[in-house]
């Protein structure tokens, strides 16, 4: 059985249709990429599966269990909502840490609040995350005295820390030059390695073709094409040799 169904979503803001019917699935231990040119409804899409936006239509589905369905139409309470939530962790392109607080507080902070254990045992494992993206020196450094792709680590140390099923990145080096993009994509790609299912908005051609295990390719609001990351070599659709031939 897929980790995730997503059948038929849609959405729009006032009379902008941003998603036109998306359909995919998703297995435990892999990693889905999705490219796509801007406006394409990539970041939608992500905010619609972590229940930051609502879809006007469709279903989604995390291990049998079906987590939104525009039919019923019932808004749920902010305890239901927390609740949806924690099947996803996300991982913003800015970064998004709070300023005032350390790096540690910054990875302890949600768990602490969702009571997800004792304090010693969150900070324990919060240890553990710091340590493995390689941050184990700046543990008590605040925001503002970290590089671009070290805030970005932390980040992602931060949404492994609810220990989601499914680990979402909305276009993680896009605020990043050259040189910090590549230490977080190692991050990525070494929670690949442990078979962390992830969903990745990227613009990182390489990397969705090398780490992937599916690429879907977004434009206008649909699933212009998906498949294997040999799509990237050998692209069925004209609309996606046009993008690719921008990179």
């Amino acid at each position: 059985m897929a980790i995730l169904e997503v059948k038929n979503i849609h959405k729009s803001f006032g009379r902008t249709e941003v998603l036109k019917g998306i359909d995919f699935t998703l297995e435990k231990g892999e990693v889905l990429s999705i490219i796509g040119s801007s406006g394409s409804g990539k970041t939608t899409l992500l905010r619609c599966l972590n229940s930051l936006e609502f879809a006007d239509k469709g279903q989604i589905i995390v291990s049998g269990e079906t987590i939104f369905d525009a039919e019923i139409n019932k808004r749920p309470s902010e305890a239901e909502l927390r609740q949806k939530r924690l099947h996803f962790g996300l991982v913003f392109q800015n970064f998004n840490l709070f300023p005032q607080y350390s790096v540690l507080d910054n990875v302890t902070l949600a768990p602490k609040l969702l009571k997800k254990g004792t304090a010693e045992e969150i900070n324990a494992t919060a240890v553990e995350l710091i340590e493995s993206v390689g941050l184990k020196e700046k543990m008590n450094n605040y925001p503002c005295e970290l590089s671009g792709g070290q805030q970005q680590r932390v980040a992602i140390a931060r949404a492994l820390a609810l220990k989601p099923e499914i680990l979402c990145f909305d276009e993680p080096t896009s605020a990043l030059d050259p040189e910090l993009t590549g230490e977080v994509l190692k991050v990525i790609k070494s929670l690949a390695d442990k078979h962390m299912t992830m969903i990745v908005v990227t613009h990182e051609m390489t990397f969705a073709h090398d780490v992937s295990d599916k690429v879907i390719f977004m434009d206008q609001g649909v699933i212009a094409e998906q498949g294997a990351p040999s799509i990237l070599d050998d692209p069925s659709s004209d609309r996606l040799k046009s993008f690719l031939t921008s990179f």
